[in-house]
This record gives structure tokens, sequence and C-alpha cells, in this order.
């Protein structure tokens, strides 16, 4: 699974602390991160870039929802990951690509449960349609 990408979007004020650790040693996958000040800052065209730029997962990682820093940011963040997500699968791309993660500050191996979901997600799906495309 070493030729899987991953890419993370994380709040700075919460997520960010937990990713420092990386994934666990058992997650052969590599997840780059792209450090946000909010998760409610994501934008619907950097998680389609990501995808076009080969990602074959995507999340995004902000605070508890109702422990958010920004007070909405993350439940803002999860709206846009809705909408996202129907373009996805309208194009074949497949939504269940995309997830929405709620990381504690104070929860430093979030970031490895994190890890192995989305390498759990990707065995299962397989690499992104996208990538056949290009072939």
């Amino acid at each position: 699974m070493s030729d899987v990408k991953i890419v993370g979007f994380v709040c700075r004020l919460c997520a960010l602390i937990s990713s420092d650790l990386g994934p666990p040693a058992d997650v052969d996958i590599k997840i780059e991160t792209v450090e946000l000040p909010c998760a409610g800052k994501v934008d619907g065209r950097l998680l389609l870039e990501a995808f076009e730029r080969g990602a074959d997962a995507v999340f995004v990682a902000g605070c508890p929802e109702h422990e958010c820093m920004n007070v909405k940011g993350s439940s803002r963040a999860r709206k846009r990951l809705e909408h996202i997500k129907e373009i996805l699968d309208q194009v074949g791309v497949g939504g269940e690509r995309l997830i929405m993660y709620n990381v504690s500050g104070t929860h430093g191996p979030r970031f490895a449960h994190i890890a192995r979901d989305m390498a759990g997600l990707l065995e299962k799906l397989g690499p992104s349609p996208l990538k056949a495309r290009k072939a």
C-alpha cells in the first residue's frame, strides 16, 4: 500500500497536534497533511484538487463540534464535505473517499486511529478511479 496517497486537511488548533505523531508503524501509508487555520476554512475546490492531484482518499480533521475554537468551524466543514461527497459520487470517484474526523488537541493517539481507518478504507476501495483514467 505504499503507493497509496492520502491527503489530510487538519485544523492547526486541534488536529495538527495529533497529526505530529504521524501514522503508526503498522500502517504502510503516506499521509500528506495540509495545515488549515480552522477546518471551517476548507474549500471544496481544495478537496477536489487533492483528488485531481492523485489522492486516493482525503480527510478533514477539525475540532469536536462542541469544542470548536472558532465556534462553528467544524460544522461548516462537515456541511461542505457533504456537498463535495455528492459531486464525487456524480463524477464516479465515490463520496466515501472523503471523510470528516473530529479530533481534540488533547487526544494524541486519535491520528493513529485515523491512519488505520483510512488504510482500511483504501484496502476495501482500492486506488482512486482517477488514477485509472490517467493511465
